[in-house]
């Protein structure tokens, strides 16, 4: 502990801030008013929830805009576990639902300037996500299902920077690093009169942290607003072309201490990797009247190809998604005292999945691989996914006494309904199906104003979370077909909190909770790869989240510390009772520093991330390490009037400390043969420069 708080100070003693970024963020005034709550301009001071603002390049300029980790940091309760496999989404968990997550992001729904990227099964794949124009990221922590639905951890909602006000700007972007790094975006953007657009389009290729870890990707954003008498219509747009993001898949112990660049093995000799190609739409229209009052509906659809290899087959799918949602405010009493909101989502997911033999690395023809040198061997599955879902809302707000009391009181119904049509009858059977999982969701709370700028809150609230069409068509006998006996998760949970603004200098945020979970959907590993899951009788979350942002002098602080005391409560894995037992995945404690220090045309940035050990199974058997990494990056500003030019360079895990960035949680084999281990990277390096012809 002495060596990281002796390299923060020296980091921030050596250091400086440009104006250019200083100017967006250089001060603590006032709570920033959030929209996630799906009220735009509510102040978290008057919200009895847990809720979270943080602007990523104000807080910790100098960023890549490539690591999902970087953008979410310095949120308390939210916990990033980097896979460093471009293959594999990076896990995103907050309050440790989201941990157990195969693909994509579990648990949490993720929304882009409001229009949702989470599918109607709950599940969010993160990949397309381009995070080059995120200016601000608000997030909801505990279960929100009273909201929006099917999640039990929470949404976060990532806001795109303003546009330049001149009428037309460009900004170009170049970064080069250890491993290959090569990444360049172009932006652009510009206000005339009342309507807006900016967008940007960047390049990545890597060599990746470890062996067979490649990457080739384009990402590509863009929104559009234009104002009518009254209106405020957007358009929105996402898309991604990945030709190659190979997979070095999970390391045993023994090879993680022995080299943890390596790649597995298997991996390698099945050639397992995916390619994706990805566009999502949006549109939107926001109506506003003199008393307050508002309406707001939406719109989005989008595709999405997925070629992907593995270990043990071949997947492909064709992927079409759609959805739709109206909401309407009312402010039906004196002035705001009273504020009634309702409003219903509808999605659709429909899913054409294939799969095939994989043959990499067969020496000899076999029934499934008729030929050699082939990959796709003999089809081993042809169905269509079809999920659907639709959830009404209704939430009443109102002030009681002197307006220093705001009660909340909401519920919620969802209905998704999960279908199968089977279309790969050559081996006897049909494995079509259908099932329809629903659940009314309540929640209560309320909040106390105890000054101006200061506020305690606490809630009941509870949060339904179906399984995902992966989960249900995983089954431990390795059958097709929708899997019968798994359930819905239902989660409860009670809080309290504190968080407000002391002297215009120190925004600060304090939550306890504790969740009940029945039923919750937990993995274990069948062999070859695959992943397959169960309901655990119940489940207990214990915790509590701090953060804190201050300057002293020209330096900027900001702190997130989570503790995390998860436990099964009655749960038999395998033959095992698990009670008493931690959930896996996840650490107890996590702390989470930044100091930037400003002068007039340069910056340092100094971030510092400790994790406590994490278990690997539900037995709690064995456990990757807890670890402490430190990260430093410095920039200047060189103005030529037109354009502003900003090199960077940075360094990432300063000492280079070994340690794993995620586990596989239950992983089949022993303790000493399962590959748990997702190795995180060791010292790496970037230099970046970016040139506008205006301030963006």
């Amino acid at each position: 502990m002495r060596s990281h708080s002796r390299l923060l100070r020296a980091a921030w003693l050596a250091c400086a801030f440009p104006p250019a970024l200083a100017a967006q963020d250089s001060t603590v005034r006032r709570l920033p008013p959030v929209v996630v709550t799906r009220d735009p301009g509510r102040s978290p001071i008057e919200l009895p929830y847990a809720i979270t603002s943080v602007r990523p390049d104000s807080l910790a300029p100098g960023q890549t805009h490539t690591l999902v980790d970087q953008t979410l940091a310095l949120i308390p309760g939210l916990t990033v576990a980097n896979r460093n496999n471009p293959s594999q989404d990076t896990r995103v968990s907050i309050r440790g639902f989201g941990a157990r997550s195969a693909f994509g992001v579990r648990s949490i729904r993720v929304l882009r300037d409001g229009m949702p990227l989470t599918l109607p099964d709950g599940q969010t794949p993160i990949d397309y996500l381009d995070i080059e124009s995120v200016s601000n990221v608000e997030t909801i922590r505990g279960t929100a299902s009273a909201l929006y639905g099917n999640a039990s951890g929470g949404v976060i909602d990532l806001r795109s920077a303003p546009p330049p006000d001149d009428p037309f700007a460009v900004q170009l972007r170049t970064w080069s690093g250890a491993n290959g790094l090569r990444r360049y975006v172009g932006m652009l953007g510009g206000t005339q009169g009342g309507a807006t657009f900016t967008g940007n389009i960047g390049r990545t290729t890597s060599d990746g942290v470890r062996t067979y870890a490649a990457q080739r990707v384009t990402n590509a954003f863009a929104r559009a607003t234009a104002s009518v008498p009254g209106t405020e219509l957007s358009v929105i747009g996402l898309g991604m072309d990945m030709p190659q993001a190979q997979n070095p898949g999970a390391l045993t112990r023994a090879q993680f201490d022995a080299d943890p660049t390596q790649a597995d093995a298997q991996s390698v000799l099945k050639r397992a990797r995916k390619e994706v190609h990805q566009v999502q739409v949006g549109v939107s229209a926001h109506t506003r009247w003199s008393d307050g009052s508002d309406v707001y509906a939406q719109a989005y659809g989008g595709g999405r190809s997925l070629y992907n290899p593995l270990t043990f087959a071949i997947v492909g799918i064709d992927r079409h998604t759609g959805g739709a949602s109206v909401r309407a405010t009312f402010l039906p009493g004196y002035h705001s005292r009273h504020r009634l909101t309702v409003g219903a989502d509808a999605q659709r997911l429909s899913d054409a999945r294939k799969n095939w033999s994989n043959c990499n690395g067969v020496a000899a023809v076999t029934a499934n691989c008729t030929s050699l040198g082939v990959e796709k061997g003999r089809l081993q599955l042809d169905q269509r996914e079809i999920v659907t879902s639709i959830g009404p809302y209704i939430r009443d707000e109102v002030e009681l006494g002197d307006g220093r009391v705001l009660a909340t009181a909401a519920v919620r119904s969802d209905n998704t309904t999960f279908e199968l049509r089977d279309a790969f009858l050559t081996d006897g059977r049909d494995d079509s199906g259908k099932r329809t999982m629903r659940a009314v969701s309540p929640m209560g709370g309320v909040a106390l104003r105890l000054a101006t700028a200061h506020s305690v809150y606490a809630n009941v609230s509870t949060a339904f979370e179906t399984p995902t069409t992966t989960e249900l068509g995983n089954q431990a006998d390795g059958s097709a077909g929708l899997n019968r006996a798994l359930d819905p998760q239902h989660s409860t949970t009670y809080e309290v909190g504190l968080k407000g603004l002391a002297r215009e200098r120190l925004q600060y945020d304090v939550a306890l909770f504790t969740t009940s979970v029945r039923d919750e959907l937990v993995p274990f590993d069948i062999g070859s790869g695959r992943t397959a899951f169960r309901n655990a009788g119940r489940t207990r979350r214990r915790g509590g989240e701090a953060s804190a942002v201050t300057e002293i002098g020209p330096v900027r602080f900001a702190a997130a510390y989570t503790h995390s005391h998860f436990r099964f409560v009655d749960f038999t894995s395998g033959t095992t009772q698990v009670g008493g037992k931690a959930i896996p995945g996840i650490p107890e404690r996590q702390l989470q520093a930044s100091a930037t220090l400003r002068a007039r045309r340069t910056f340092v940035v100094a971030d510092w991330l400790a994790k406590s050990k994490v278990y690997v199974n539900d037995a709690n058997a064995a456990a990757a390490p807890g670890f402490a990494i430190a990260n430093v990056r410095v920039g200047t500003t060189a103005g030529f009037g037109r354009p502003r030019v900003t090199p960077v360079f940075g360094v990432q895990n300063v000492f280079d400390r070994k340690y794993v960035g995620s586990v596989a949680i239950n992983a089949a084999g022993t303790v000493t043969t399962a590959k748990f281990y997702e190795p995180g990277p060791g010292r790496t390096w970037f230099v970046g420069l970016s040139a506008a012809t205006a301030p963006w």
